[in-house]
């Protein structure tokens, strides 16, 4: 549970660590949660240490339930990911759970990403003239796009650049609200809702229920809705409540620092 020392906030933290935070406080708790490698499940363990100590996460290579006390997982692959799982039972029946509708969030990351919340996380260059040999090659979907189907809503967590949050995509790998329309994802035969928040390095974004596109939330500490714009390749809605989200707190960073990836792994230290 969240302890006295968390109502302290601290003024000493990288961009990650309150990319981090952010992503942990935005999780509920007693959730089931389907985890992309990286952030998210740093995210994820975070929030189980702190105020939701009873969220269920869900990784791709089969483990369902475990609690992340003995180690950070290095991929959703790794051993760890099974300590004190509920059960064990491969890929198949991770994906299972989402198309049956017991996934209620997806965890995922990617490094492009349009108004209405599509990602690409494949090929930088032109498509499909340039897939064979493009720009830049990268990770692909692994099962994010699954998530990002069948999830009933999804989370997205990536750095927050002009190059990445682009107007139209070099390459469509997960979807998001498709282009924006009333029924698009039904259509596509998509059977989760869709994204729900995007969380960067500069904000928290949400979509407009009606339109479907972007729209700022929060602004992290030390930016403002016009540094954010700046930074963004299109325009974005803003929130009539738009607000500054809280700094992490001194406990919030022990843990990361002490305790979840004491080693850097997955966030660098300064």
């Amino acid at each position: 549970m969240i302890s006295k020392g968390m109502e302290r906030m601290h003024t000493n933290f990288t961009p990650q660590e309150m990319i981090v935070v952010a992503g942990s406080r935005v999780l509920e708790n007693n959730k089931v949660i389907f985890a992309g490698t990286g952030l998210p499940m740093v995210a994820i363990t975070l929030a189980q240490f702190t105020h939701a100590p009873g969220i269920i996460p869900v990784f791709e290579a089969g483990a369902v339930g475990p609690t992340l006390d003995r180690g950070l997982p290095l991929s959703v692959g790794c051993s760890r990911t099974t300590s004190k799982a509920s059960y064990l039972q491969g890929l198949n029946t991770a994906f299972e759970l989402t198309q049956r509708g017991f996934c209620d969030f997806g965890f995922i990351g990617g490094a492009e990403i349009d108004p209405y919340g599509n990602l690409n996380s494949t090929m930088m260059g032109q498509f499909p003239e340039e897939y064979q040999k493009p720009q830049l090659r990268l990770p692909g979907s692994g099962g994010a796009s699954d998530m990002a189907a069948s999830c009933e809503r999804t989370i997205i967590i990536m750095a927050h650049e002009r190059r990445r949050f682009v107007e139209k995509l070099q390459y469509l790998t997960s979807p998001g609200y498709l282009d924006g329309s009333e029924g698009a994802r039904r259509r596509a035969g998509l059977v989760g809702q869709g994204p729900y928040r995007v969380i960067t390095t500069k904000a928290l974004l949400g979509f407009d229920e009606k339109t479907h596109r972007m729209k700022l939330i929060a602004t992290m500490p030390g930016e403002t809705v016009e540094s954010v714009q700046q930074n963004t390749g299109f325009e974005l809605l803003v929130d009539e409540k738009v607000y500054e989200f809280a700094p992490p707190t001194v406990e919030e960073l022990r843990l990361i620092r002490e305790e979840i990836d004491p080693r850097g792994y997955f966030i660098k230290r300064k």
